[in-house]
């Protein structure tokens, strides 16, 4: 084992402050990474305070990383020193399972081990991207296209992939109307990615504030839901909706705004249950659907995609000691769209 500066949670309630974590030493099918950038995801907040369950404490989050590579192992084939990788959301799955063998990682039916709070192979704790350096399976360390900067590849690899997924998977292009709703961190990936595929993008957010950037991402519409006439206007017109808030919804209401035949699609995280409403399903044969991150093979495919297209979020540059604040702003809605993280120094 090793030992690696990083930024660290030691409980509920605990500000994030510098401290060390311990990185396994690398094994013949690890890469060791130098992390340049981490981005800052509300998931990071939901389990740093406990929202879904309190994870061990210390914990070191954050699943958008993108670095350089500093050693590789003896069997390592697809990455060698000085590359340009990520690491996302997972750092291991069985790769035995049907999931997995159809390179679908992020549904392994062993549970795949998350890049922060998972148990890892070595029965340790996995620690995340606020850290100098990261130790992960080669099989789970994705290229960065030239095209990317580093820095604005970290929200790519849980922003970019979580909402490219499901529009690649309900077949959202040309002759397809989207909704999109919200407008932050993954929603405005979700407007630029629909509008690159040739869907008919509508943006779909809380007040008017964000309506100029949603049509500058591609949104050929924008509806606010503070006005009250919004759900009627918009019922029964989308192929696919995709929520990607956080918080509690009406969901009769947002579930009304598909067409016979639809699908609603949460990607959204929020701490609670939000209750389905069958009735209203059942009444265009509507369907309602999760999903989740990609796997590694639509990760890579995502970002190459990205890079063909000229897609990159938008992003604001912290430093690690502005994180706390950035946290704060966050859960405000104070930021368009995604923190990163210079880690450059850390550890250097």
């Amino acid at each position: 084992m090793s030992t690696v500066p990083a930024y660290v949670v030691s409980s509920l309630t605990s500000p994030v402050t510098l401290s060390t974590i311990e990185r396994r030493e690398p094994g013949p099918k690890d890469v060791v990474i130098h992390i340049a950038w981490s981005g800052i995801c509300h998931t990071d907040i939901h389990m740093s305070r406990g929202d879904w369950g309190e994870p061990p404490y210390p914990l070191t989050v954050g699943h958008e990383i993108v670095g350089t590579v500093t050693a590789v192992g003896s069997e390592v084939t697809k990455h060698g020193v000085g590359d340009r990788v990520g690491v996302g959301c997972m750092v291991n799955s069985c790769r035995e399972c049907v999931n997995c063998l159809a390179g679908f990682e992020q549904y392994c039916l062993n549970g795949p081990i998350n890049t922060y709070n998972s148990i890892d192979r070595d029965g340790t704790v996995t620690q995340g991207g606020y850290s100098s350096h990261i130790v992960v399976d080669e099989h789970f360390v994705l290229r960065i296209p030239e095209a990317i900067p580093l820095e604005m590849a970290a929200p790519l690899l849980c922003a970019g992939i979580t909402t490219y997924s499901p529009l690649r998977r309900w077949k959202a292009g040309e002759g397809k109307k989207v909704a999109v709703v919200g407008v932050g961190g993954l929603g405005h990936m979700g407007v630029k990615l629909g509008h690159a595929m040739g869907a008919e993008v509508t943006a779909i957010s809380q007040g008017l504030s964000k309506r100029e950037d949603a049509l500058k991402f591609g949104a050929d519409d924008f509806y606010a839901t503070s006005d009250p006439t919004t759900f009627d206007t918009l019922a029964n017109s989308f192929d696919l909706v995709i929520n990607t808030v956080s918080a509690q919804i009406d969901m009769g209401e947002y579930l009304r705004l598909l067409r016979l035949d639809g699908t609603f699609v949460n990607v959204g995280a929020p701490a609670g249950p939000i209750p389905i409403p069958l009735f209203t399903l059942m009444a265009n044969r509507r369907s309602f659907a999760s999903s989740s991150v990609g796997g590694i093979q639509e990760t890579q495919e995502m970002l190459d995609y990205c890079a063909e297209q000229g897609i990159t979020p938008e992003v604001e540059i912290v430093q690690p000691s502005e994180i706390n604040e950035a946290w704060d702003r966050l859960l405000a809605g104070d930021v368009r769209y995604r923190f990163v993280i210079d880690m450059s120094g850390v550890g250097v």
